[in-house]
């Protein structure tokens, strides 16, 4: 069995100070995947480099206090690749990959185009130029599992007041089709397989305006999203809720298989 975890931290001292690493401590995970670190090397404790038993591996942003994706992992993995090699994507410390015999894991962080026109149009850049990276993967013969934070909420289903967002960042049309293109070209939405129609238990991110946790007003923007073969192999997958790290909850997924 392999247990692995995504998380979106939004400041991984702060998800420290919250318990995270209490927290993952008892979940006995075999990979978490780690977005948004908003830290540089310098602001690593011991803790959160290599926490318990675990081996961490980080890209980092060149900007301070921004974006950066981490991978804990039980096992050392054989090799790890920091970045696509677009300098410009890069720079921002969107993504980490970690190869343990035939299976990738990934941990992606995709820019949120909420700011305004030019984020979006940063992100727009991202998505077209990440693509043939997914199929790149895909093609392989490796299994890969991309886990992170995309900032895209797929389906009407995906995000509790859909009809008002649909001008927005997050669930724009151009946004959902790219979604859509990437589900029907190989990878499968592993939290999908499971429960094709959850509706409000499945958000894992809540704005910190008005009272959006309270009232579970939510998007589901975070995921792990797998090629075909290992993804039939998923038995179980949990977001949780019962503490909060950072405004996004982990996703769980059980896969039954061994790398």
């Amino acid at each position: 069995m392999l247990k692995i975890i995504s998380l979106n931290l939004n400041g991984i001292r702060s998800a420290t100070r919250k318990g995270l690493f209490r927290w993952l401590e008892k979940q006995d995970a075999d990979i978490i995947c780690t977005q948004e670190l908003k830290a540089q090397a310098p602001d690593m404790t011991r803790e959160m480099l290599q926490p318990g038993n675990l081996f961490g591996y980080f890209h980092y942003a060149e900007k301070k206090g921004y974006s950066g994706v981490g991978i804990y992992s039980k096992k050392q993995p054989d090799a790890i690749i920091e970045g696509l090699g677009i300098p410009d994507i890069d720079a921002e410390g969107r993504y980490i990959e970690a190869q343990f015999g035939n299976l990738s894991v990934v941990s992606v962080y995709l820019p949120s185009g909420s700011s305004g026109e030019e984020r979006q149009a940063v992100k727009f850049s991202f998505l077209e130029r990440f693509y043939p990276h997914l199929q790149k993967l895909r093609n392989s013969g490796r299994e890969a599992i991309i886990c992170g934070d995309w900032n895209i909420a797929h389906q009407a289903i995906d995000l509790k007041n859909w009809k008002g967002n649909q001008k927005n960042s997050g669930f724009l049309p151009e946004e959902r089709a790219w979604m859509t293109q990437v589900l029907n070209d190989g990878w499968m939405d592993t939290y999908r397989s499971l429960y094709p129609d959850a509706t409000d238990a499945c958000y894992t991110w809540w704005s910190n305006r008005g009272q959006a946790w309270a009232k579970n007003v939510g998007w589901r923007i975070d995921y792990q999203i797998a090629t075909c073969g290992i993804a039939a192999t998923v038995k179980k997958a949990e977001i949780y809720k019962s503490e909060r790290f950072s405004d996004h909850a982990p996703l769980i997924v059980d896969y039954d298989f061994n790398s």
